[in-house]
């Protein structure tokens, strides 16, 4: 019994990643159909702003393990790479609306000069983000049964991004005109709504969770410039079984994913359990091609 709600507690937390991640590609996609291969690459950046900060703080205290450190780290991560992804959409993305494959062109070369730039300033080799003391202890709930408290924290603070994303999208005038664009964006043109601008800061926001997602992976293992490549293929296909810009498919599509994942590759091998759920998606996808939740219209 212990054996298989472990294997429950790890597919939750793999969830949680890919959710994390998903939600920006979520935004970005759904709404401004731009197929955003560089979304990797801000997961990298939030993962770097953690180290930076680590290492800021190592050379000005002598204290690496600072909790208050870690802390600071995940708002700085959402601003860090948030600001980078703005700085792409107004310098390159803004140009190639309405031209999905050559976004896919674009922001993979941006990926691949990202990456290099993170080779360039932190080196190839990968690093080690060291997790507070308060982070590397463990929650025993039964004697058999005893579970990391970075894999709840990370759990912690996905819900807490859910909750930020709710309000944000339901509850703040800016929430409502990106519903808005996302639902008519001529409707909402002709309403008065920028929709220039909303374009900008949903960009903004997701490549901002990307970058909270890196920080939470600093707690998993150690970061390279090639950490987001790792998430971004399964984040993708989060988004789609969700459908396309619905946030509750979405989290509902991490949810299944990760849970099939984990308990597949129990059964079997990572690399057959993999490619089972592939497989079970695009089965899914034949016949419900909208995704688990479609976008409703009048």
């Amino acid at each position: 019994m212990e054996v298989w709600a472990l294997q429950l507690f790890n597919g939750l937390s793999l969830s949680s990643i890919l959710l994390l991640i998903a939600l920006g590609l979520a935004l970005s996609f759904g709404l401004m159909n731009v197929i955003n291969l560089a979304h990797g690459e801000f997961i990298m950046i939030g993962a770097y702003t953690t180290y930076a900060l680590q290492q800021a703080a190592l050379s000005f205290t002598g204290d690496a393990q600072s909790g208050i450190t870690f802390l600071i780290a995940i708002p700085a991560s959402f601003v860090v790479a948030g600001a980078a992804g703005y700085v792409v959409e107004n310098a390159l993305i803004r140009f190639l609306y309405r031209r999905p494959l050559d976004t896919l062109l674009a922001t993979w070369g941006v990926g691949l000069f990202l990456q290099q730039l993170a080779r360039t300033i932190f080196g190839a080799p990968n690093v080690q983000v060291v997790a507070p003391p308060w982070l590397g202890t463990a929650l025993t709930v039964t004697s058999d049964l005893v579970l990391p408290v970075k894999r709840v924290f990370i759990l912690g603070l996905v819900t807490a991004c859910i909750g930020g994303l709710y309000f944000y999208m339901y509850r703040s005038s800016e929430g409502r005109r990106m519903r808005g664009v996302m639902q008519n964006r001529e409707m909402a043109s002709s309403l008065g709504v920028s929709t220039r601008r909303v374009d900008s800061f949903t960009f903004a926001l997701g490549s901002g969770l990307a970058g909270v997602a890196g920080c939470a992976l600093t707690l998993i293992g150690p970061i390279g410039p090639s950490l987001g490549t790792f998430y971004v293929v399964d984040a993708f296909i989060v988004v789609i079984l969700g459908g396309l810009g619905q946030v509750p498919g979405t989290i509902l599509a991490a949810l299944i994913i990760g849970m099939l994942n984990t308990m597949l590759e129990f059964g079997t091998t990572a690399v057959v359990g993999k490619v089972l759920v592939f497989a079970m998606v695009i089965l899914f996808l034949q016949w419900r091609p909208a995704g688990l939740m479609r976008a409703k219209g009048r």
